[in-house]
């Protein structure tokens, strides 16, 4: 039975872990907080990849005062040998006497393990406080790790009848400039911000994150089955760019890679790119989360292939009309069981526009 206290320094440890929100990939977030007699005496949280765990440093703050004290940790320590020693054995040297696990690790290298090297020690560990919470921190790594797909949401901006852009193609802006600085968080949190070639001939956009302090930018996808990409195109500059394409363009890849990006070549599907395969090879890529950016062709796309996992919906107040464009190309539906049914998450105000998520009830990772 967990009691106040424990709640309360585990709540400390998953705010420790919302600070590497936008640095860890692909490593998930993890804090770590040590309580000895009521006292907090050591709190971390893990930063960045390849660099020390949450627990380790924790247990440096800590020093001696670790010695029977509780360890409340986000995510079950490692027990195997990565870019770090294994967290699990850095507790068990400190003397810790408890340990309070949010969730068990399901990278399959962890996956209980960290927490039967700490019992077999002699370290009573309990797991599963607030084990909700710390999952939907780590949804994407979860995902990966699980599925081997990376988590994927998808950011529609639209008006208030679910109109996307004007029916010439005309979208700038439909929302706000306090509702596209938000954006900015949701692209600073994401492994990959996801888009189709049409939109990058149409806004030539670098869908980067920008005012936001930031160690990595977020790799740029583009899905160019014809191999279409502008040599000109802003979000070249700097690299990061990633395209997929079933097109076998020897020369046209070279140029484009002596810019900085990277073509792969994957199968074809109806010609276009296969996106199964697209979502597993960013999974092989480490990458956790994916925002998708994109118009109805591939937001509809995706959502008929049952591959996206939450919607992220900026509704302005205005009406554009049946002319113009919507936000998914889902064809007709002859049956309401053929409908998308959602899942509300969360309702607010940004600048004048709301904003709405909501995650896919009906989800299938293949």
């Amino acid at each position: 039975m967990y009691t106040s206290a424990d709640s309360e320094h585990m709540a400390q440890a998953l705010r420790l872990a919302e600070q590497g929100m936008y640095s860890t990939s692909p490593n998930p977030r993890v804090g770590c907080v040590l309580v000895n007699e009521g006292r907090v005496v050591g709190t971390g949280w893990h930063q960045r990849a390849g660099e020390p765990h949450a627990e380790v440093y924790a247990l440096s703050e800590a020093g001696e005062a670790a010695q029977g004290a509780t360890a409340y940790v986000t995510l079950e320590p490692c027990s195997h040998h990565g870019r770090t020693p294994p967290c699990a054995d850095g507790l068990i040297a400190a003397g810790v006497s408890r340990v309070v696990v949010a969730m068990q690790d399901p990278n399959p290298l962890v996956a209980g393990k960290g927490i039967a090297k700490l019992q077999a020690a002699g370290i009573a560990v309990e797991c599963g406080l607030m084990e909700a919470q710390a999952r939907e921190l780590n949804i994407g790594f979860v995902s990966r790790m699980m599925h081997g797909m990376p988590y994927v949401r998808s950011k529609v901006g639209m008006s208030l009848d679910g109109r996307t852009a004007l029916k010439n193609g005309v979208s700038q802006w439909i929302t706000g400039p306090q509702a596209r600085r938000d954006v900015q968080h949701w692209r600073a949190r994401s492994c990959a911000v996801l888009t189709g070639i049409e939109t990058v001939l149409a806004d030539d956009a670098q869908l980067n994150v920008r005012d936001i302090a930031m160690l990595r930018q977020p790799l740029r996808v583009v899905l160019d089955s014809q191999l279409r990409m502008p040599l000109s195109a802003k979000m070249l500059i700097g690299g990061g760019v990633l395209v997929y394409t079933i097109t076998s363009d020897a020369q046209k890849s070279a140029r484009l890679e002596a810019l900085g990006a990277t073509v792969c070549v994957l199968d074809a599907v109806s010609g276009r790119v296969d996106l199964v395969a697209m979502l597993k090879d960013l999974a092989q890529r480490g990458i956790n989360e994916v925002l998708v950016e994109a118009g109805s062709v591939l937001n509809g796309a995706l959502l008929q292939a049952g591959l996206v996992d939450e919607l992220v919906f900026y509704i302005a107040p205005q009406l554009l009309g049946d002319m113009a464009r919507g936000m998914a190309g889902l064809g007709e539906l002859t049956g309401l069981e053929q409908r998308i049914e959602l899942q509300w998450q969360d309702v607010r105000q940004v600048g004048p526009d709301l904003r709405v998520s909501a995650k896919v009830k009906r989800k299938s990772h293949v």
